[in-house]
């Protein structure tokens, strides 16, 4: 089946996030992870049909929904996951920041890998934990590991937590079966906790794998907490549905606890039935946008290449969101932000809400948009900074 990703949907009006957080309908959004394309047909026909029964009140979560998360998993990472390890909950950070208390006590440390989600930062903070960096290394046009940091960061005995971001936002990193092996052998070594925020685990470029931690080894498989969700792959992130997945009885006991202490154990109906379809029905219209979103990266690259060759974009092996260098140019992050948002009205997101050091010379672009949008906030973005 065919899929029109490149019609575009005024979101204008709709209190959206991405677009309405400013009124001037010229102004261009590439900053935020929400994708500008309508959520694949099943999962419109699944929305409309709950929608016509008309009743909207509180809701359970069938066996249908456990049964589709697991033969999703097994079916495309085979990753066998059994029912009882899974908790629903409203979305990834409520589920991140509930695992983080549930490991942690206030003046503990959580160890990242920047450039990361910004929220993650919050998220420990959030909890009274201290953010410990392990800074990533930036090699040509990619980013590697430095375990020797990272294990000096692990042997250190206030870190009890590992935060891991796979695939990685921003750096755009698949990281690979041996990679993830060698972090939870050190996580082993020290006693460190894995939770894995994987939500972005569908969005792959063609040559790329995912590879869920859980499944590298039985260490890391009883070392971890994934914490994934269909609604950033599928757009759906409006319906609030995640899930916690773990092996580990007690820890699952402990994280259940906290997840009913702040309260985010009840989820919406919508949610649950577009879980489904995402998984059960929606799997051609998957592989197709990601079809879609690398062709958007390499006509980036190509037109970078041409207008601002001195710009470096860093290998975009997962997400939607390119990474760009912009250090060669007279400009900090936050000053090319201001520049490009003030004068060309076009909104990317400054390098360093990813890690002030790290993150400096940098700024992410998103991708999921139509090919239309996407050239015309480039275009701007050249006559701003060419």
């Amino acid at each position: 089946m065919e899929y029109n990703f490149s019609k575009i949907i005024d979101r204008h009006g709709s209190n959206s996030s991405k677009w309405d957080i400013i009124a001037d309908k010229d102004f261009i959004p590439l900053w935020i992870a929400d994708m500008d394309f309508p959520a694949a047909p099943p999962i419109l026909d699944a929305l409309r049909q709950r929608v016509e029964h008309s009743v909207f009140g509180y809701t359970m979560v069938p066996d249908s929904y456990y049964e589709a998360i697991i033969n999703w998993f097994e079916r495309r990472h085979q990753w066998q996951i059994k029912r009882d390890w899974i908790i629903y909950t409203t979305g990834v950070i409520p589920a991140i920041s509930c695992s983080i208390k549930a490991f942690t006590t206030p003046g503990e440390k959580v160890l990242v890998q920047t450039p990361v989600y910004n929220h993650f930062f919050s998220s420990i903070c959030n909890q009274g934990c201290e953010i410990l960096e392990n800074e990533l290394i930036r090699k040509d046009n990619t980013y590697e590991i430095d375990f020797d940091d990272f294990e000096k960061k692990c042997a250190d005995q206030k870190t009890t937590v590992f935060l891991l971001c796979n695939p990685h936002n921003p750096a755009g990193r698949c990281w690979t079966k041996e990679e993830l092996k060698k972090m939870n052998d050190i996580c082993l070594k020290y006693g460190v906790k894995v939770i894995c925020d994987e939500i972005h685990c569908e969005i792959v470029m063609p040559g790329n794998h995912y590879t869920p931690f859980a499944s590298v080894q039985k260490y890391s498989h009883d070392n971890c907490v994934i914490i994934n969700s269909p609604t950033k792959a599928f757009n759906i992130a409006g319906l609030q549905i995640a899930n916690i997945i773990c092996s580990n009885k007690e820890w699952r006991r402990i994280i259940d606890r906290y997840i009913n202490i702040y309260e985010v154990c009840d989820v919406n109906p919508f949610g649950v039935v577009a879980l489904q379809a995402a998984y059960n029905r929606s799997e051609d219209w998957l592989d197709k946008l990601n079809l879609y979103i690398y062709d958007n990266y390499l006509y980036m690259i190509d037109f970078f290449r041409q207008h601002l060759p001195e710009i470096q974009i860093i290998k975009m092996e997962a997400t939607y969101l390119a990474w760009i260098d912009i250090s060669s140019l007279d400009l900090s992050s936050e000053e090319a932000y201001e520049h490009i948002l003030k004068e060309g009205k076009v909104m990317v997101s400054k390098g360093t809400l990813y890690g002030k050091k790290a993150g400096e010379g940098y700024l992410r672009i998103n991708l999921a948009c139509s090919r239309k949008i996407l050239e015309e906030g480039l275009n701007r973005i050249n006559t701003i900074l060419g």
